[in-house]
Formats: structure tokens, C-alpha cells, sequence
């Protein structure tokens, strides 16, 4: 999950859009209800199954909850990891309420960090309270923001990567700049309306190298990862807290269906 203080100067930035950018305003890309081939992977009464922070995470009456209270702060972002294995093609779908003041995320073909507990790196659809993240892809302490909300984006491999803190130098405003906007697919405010208050379904899409976020049967933001240096095709699956004021996060329903 990220923290910008300025959306349009970031998505800019991030992309370098120009005319030639093809804009689908007022029009959204919807997916069709399947609920075949997915797998309950959270009994909804135990953590079994997960590894994270007991003193973060817990469940109660179906539902995973991850909250930072005012006297349990964090110094770091922490995960409560899904212990099923690394993860290649696969959809995941969940259902997820989440306080105004919150932030959090779905990380997926990520990897741990050995040197913070309970942290990942890697891909991540966006969470957060107050809707303004919600649905793009990011990815945590790496390439930064790949696709805002409303973007289809290209991404590809900074230049000279073997040259020393080359990744570093290729972010910019928290976002990739070697990544290229294909198509608008719809005003971020637009889809912002497609986020209710309460639950939300998240649904992933993830196949080769192609990244789809969808929220509410509503695609938010599509990656094609063209970037052979620095992906992933494969890895870890874990939701976050974030580290900032006390929050509350839920989720429920979660499934999914390897491909």
C-alpha cells in the first residue's frame, strides 16, 4: 500500500501520458460471476494455514482481521502470509471491509523479506479506507505504482540494470517510469463509484504476465509485465496492515482456483 500526496501528479509521472493515449470514458470493463473450481483457504474460526503477528491478525465469526491498535502501533508494513505454497496462475477472490483510516492490500507472486518479520515484497492490489488506491497495482518494496486505477499499462525493464541502484533510479513519485499507458478504461473517480462503504469483492485474474484487478465484477487496473529483470512469475500470497494510525481491516469469503 502506498501514501502519495498528489494522485495526478503521480499518475503523470508514472506514465508520461500524451495524446496518444486511447481514453474509454464513461465506459467500464466488467467480468462475468464464476464461482467454479475455487477453494476455500481461510476456515473463517483460525489462523491456521496463515503465519502472521497474533497480535495483528486474528479471526472471529468467519471473518480475518488484521487491526493496529493505538497501543500497538508498527514500525513496519506486516503480513499475515497464506502457507499453501508459492503461487503461478491462479484467480483469488474475497470479500473485504476496511475503517476510512485504513490501509492494506493483496500481495501475490511475492517473496519474503529475511531481515523484516512478517513482510513481503512483491505485487500488490491496493486497499485503502478512503478509496483513493483502491484497485491499482503496486508493487511493495520494489518497482513502486505499475497501474493506477483506470489504467491499462505496459511495464518494462529500466536501462542498464546491472548498473548499481538502477531500480532506485527508474522510481519516481512512488511510481515505475518505464511503464507505458496502452488504454484509459475508465476516470478514476468514475470507478471510485463502483466502491461501496461497506464489503467489497476483490477479484484477481493473474495468467503469465498479464496482472487484472478487478473490484466488484469492475476491472480497475491491468498489468502486462514486460519487464524480464525484475519480475515475478511466481510466488507468495498474503494480505497486509500498514504502518500508520490505528486501523481496522476484514476479510471474508476468501478463495481461489489455480489455473
Amino acid at each position: 500500500m502506498i501514501l502519495c500526496s498528489c494522485w495526478l501528479a503521480s499518475c503523470q509521472s508514472a506514465a508520461e501520458q500524451d495524446t496518444s493515449v486511447q481514453s474509454e470514458e464513461n465506459s467500464t470493463e466488467e467480468v462475468e460471476a464464476d464461482h467454479e473450481g475455487f477453494i476455500s483457504i481461510f476456515d473463517g474460526n483460525s489462523l491456521e494455514g496463515w503465519e502472521g503477528d497474533p497480535k495483528l491478525w486474528r479471526a472471529e465469526n468467519g471473518v480475518l482481521i488484521g487491526e493496529i491498535k493505538p497501543d500497538n502501533l508498527i514500525e513496519n508494513n506486516s503480513f499475515i502470509i497464506w502457507q499453501g505454497g508459492e503461487l503461478q496462475d491462479f484467480e483469488f477472490k474475497t470479500e473485504f471491509r476496511i475503517s476510512q483510516s485504513g490501509n492494506s492490500g493483496i500481495n501475490y507472486r511475492s517473496e519474503r523479506i529475511d531481515t523484516l518479520p512478517y513482510a513481503l515484497r512483491g505485487y500488490q492490489a491496493d486497499i485503502d479506507g478512503k478509496h483513493t488506491y483502491t484497485g491499482q497495482n503496486y508493487e511493495e518494496k520494489k518497482r513502486t505504482t505499475l497501474a493506477y486505477r483506470g489504467q491499462k499499462t505496459t511495464v518494462n525493464s529500466q536501462q542498464n540494470p546491472e548498473e548499481a541502484n538502477s531500480l532506485r533510479a527508474n522510481i519516481e513519485r512512488n511510481a515505475w517510469l518505464p511503464t507505458e499507458v496502452k488504454e484509459q478504461i475508465g476516470g478514476n473517480e468514475e470507478l471510485k463509484n463502483h466502491i461501496r462503504e461497506g464489503w467489497n469483492e476483490c477479484h484477481l485474474v493473474i495468467k503469465g504476465n498479464k496482472l487484472q484487478h478487478y473490484v466488484n465484477g469492475v476491472l480497475m487496473s491491468e498489468v502486462t509485465d514486460n519487464d524480464t529483470v525484475n519480475r515475478n512469475m511466481s510466488g507468495l500470497l498474503g494480505v497486509q496492515v500498514h504502518v500508520g494510525p490505528p486501523m481496522k481491516v476484514e476479510y471474508r469469503n476468501i478463495r481461489l482456483k489455480k489455473l
